[in-house]
């Protein structure tokens, strides 16, 4: 009897034990899971992470000082404010006459990657406003020059020297680009301008795309 009581005892004893290690276990998940709730909260989405900087587009004013047909697009060269004009080849001869954009002001991507295009050396992009049945070059403020930088108000950062195609940072930045109800250039609302001189306008189509 007496070894039976023992017995008895030394199992009491062990799921005693037992218990209180669930118990303390158990009194952990809380701070277990607070502790997982404040990563989580530290940790950046995976949209965020990922999200491209628009400001690492080199937008500058430019000037066209010599627009030709040339196949069934357009031969410029922009005076975008460097030593030499840049020669840009495009498929808006389509939409807008020479006489359209000769010696007009304009808004231009300045660090693609070099392209050829028509057996011609292609360096950059002229920004348009666009609708299914138009297409309007984007005008900068009246008082900007060849070679002023285009921001988007609120947004600071410096633009690449050159993009890198295998990133696809223009194919990502472009669907968000378009004009407002005013027919301001925007991106995700923050308005294309040259600080101290106005923002980048449309001439009639509004909350179109911008390409």
């Amino acid at each position: 009897l007496k070894e039976d009581a023992k017995h008895g005892d030394s199992t009491i004893f062990h799921l005693l034990n037992c218990l209180t290690w669930i118990y303390k276990c158990l009194s952990l998940v809380p701070e277990v899971t607070k502790l997982k709730d404040l990563k989580t909260q530290d940790e950046p989405t995976s949209q965020d992470a990922g999200q491209v900087e628009v400001s690492r587009l080199d937008l500058r004013v430019g000037c066209v000082i010599t627009a030709l047909q040339y196949y069934h697009g357009l031969y410029l060269q922009v005076d975008v404010g460097e030593a030499a004009p840049r020669t840009v080849v495009n498929q808006l001869g389509q939409h807008i006459s020479v006489a359209q954009i000769q010696n007009h002001k304009v808004v231009m991507l300045c660090n693609l990657k070099q392209e050829v295009m028509k057996d011609v050396v292609s360096n950059g992009i002229i920004l348009c406003a666009t609708s299914p049945d138009k297409v309007e070059i984007l005008e900068p403020p009246p008082e900007a020059s060849p070679g002023d930088r285009v921001t988007f108000q609120t947004i600071t950062g410096e633009p690449d020297a050159e993009l890198n195609p295998a990133e696809k940072i223009w194919e990502q930045i472009q669907p968000d680009l378009q004009t407002d109800a005013q027919c301001v250039a925007t991106y995700k609302g923050a308005a294309l301008e040259v600080v101290g001189k106005g923002v980048c306008k449309a001439q009639t189509l509004s909350n179109s795309e911008i390409k």
